[in-house]
């Protein structure tokens, strides 16, 4: 694992270049973007390591090379890493208040319901699905302000955010992201953008984010969970695992609580769940807490018990089975698109993207790849 980068801070700059005006940003060049967005995919995350564990990624004992020979002080090297981490990538304070005041929880849900779909369709990591989805959270808190002395929220606003959140984040995290146009033309969007106006909207999106992108979501945890000793035996129920945190990232009860909360919760309620009752004499709450403080444990046990209230009021008593969105057509040339309401980049975007304009924002230079490679030296 001498190829993976556990202490990657992501200390690098936010802005393409100190000397753009803000009109020269607006027409920077897609290539130039993409090429800062992978350039950073030399911080792996776990996200990306764990890209593909899915039914068909799950191997004979379903155990991936890059965790198999790590030993469990690596792990928990891993894991206190990932937990300092996360608190530099939470939403702002209040987010689940400002959701439910701003009537956004079904437009969250449709959402991340649509990344699901999308991840599925495009043939894409898991982590694409967590990392759009906290870029999303991260940008609404950041601009609530913004948005409320200009306007409020309207639907193509989410949608148009989405597109940019979920192209961004396929960009990062897969390394065959699809093209811009592909994913303006999936289904279950009510309206349809020209491709400048989604570009614009991934650099205000980037700007905002200050191109710190590589969070740590409830999925970076997964895998640091499963190979601790005595769980690793257990990998083959992962795909289930990665189903029920995306259903546990769409319940907005659940925003609340930190990413390490709901991974350890929904680990814990699977594995408890879905395993044999052979199984069932693990103390699975006592391996995955080892690594938290006690206010840290009974926050998992709050979250824990919330899961099981929703389990239990889900149709059909399952909680994992009633989210599974893996039934969406394999190629978006069997859906016959509706007509949608077009939204024009100079009508309506502009002002929405004026919202977010940081003119005094300080910026920093891009380091080059000598700049790096003085570094490393």
């Amino acid at each position: 694992m001498d190829h993976i980068n556990l202490f990657c801070d992501e200390v690098w700059p936010s802005s393409p270049t100190a000397s753009r005006n803000d009109d020269e940003d607006d027409n920077i060049s897609v290539q130039m973007t993409e090429n800062i967005i992978t350039s950073k995919r030399s911080c792996t995350s776990f996200d990306e390591i764990s890209s593909h564990d899915d039914e068909d990624d799950v191997n004979n004992n379903g155990e991936n090379d890059q965790f198999r020979h790590m030993t469990k002080e690596d792990i928990e090297l891993a894991f206190n890493i990932c937990l300092e981490k996360e608190n530099t990538y939470l939403p702002k304070p209040n987010y689940l208040q400002y959701l439910y005041y701003n009537n956004l929880i079904v437009a969250r849900f449709r959402t991340i319901q649509w990344f699901i779909k999308c991840r599925s369709r495009f043939n894409l990591s898991f982590g694409t699905v967590f990392h759009a989805t906290n870029y999303l959270d991260r940008f609404i808190s950041m601009n609530r302000n913004s948005i409320n002395n200009i306007t409020e929220w309207k639907f193509w606003m989410i949608e148009l955010l989405s597109i940019a959140c979920f192209s961004i984040a396929s960009k990062f995290i897969d390394t065959n992201p699809p093209m811009l146009h592909q994913i303006n033309q999936m289904e279950d969007m009510e309206h349809s953008f020209e491709a400048s106006a989604i570009q614009r909207m991934e650099l205000k999106v980037l700007e905002t984010l200050d191109w710190r992108l590589a969070c740590t979501t409830t999925h970076s945890y997964l895998q640091l969970f499963i190979h601790q000793p005595h769980l690793q035996q257990h990998i083959i129920i992962i795909p289930k695992i990665n189903h029920f945190l995306l259903r546990a990232i769409s319940d907005t009860k659940l925003v609340e609580f930190r990413p390490s909360v709901v991974a350890a919760s929904a680990i814990w309620f699977c594995l408890d769940r879905f395993l044999s009752t052979s199984s069932l004499n693990i103390d699975h709450y006592s391996l995955l807490t080892r690594f938290f403080h006690q206010h840290q444990k009974d926050d998992i046990i709050r979250c824990h018990n919330m899961m099981e209230k929703l389990w239990s009021s889900s149709n059909d008593g399952d909680y994992y089975y009633n989210y599974n969105y893996n039934g969406c057509p394999s190629s978006p040339t069997t859906v016959l698109l509706k007509d949608r309401n077009s939204i024009r980049d100079d009508h309506e975007i502009s002002p929405f993207l004026k919202c977010y304009d940081c003119p005094n924002r300080p910026r920093k230079k891009l380091r080059t790849c000598c700049d790096q490679e003085k570094i490393l030296l």
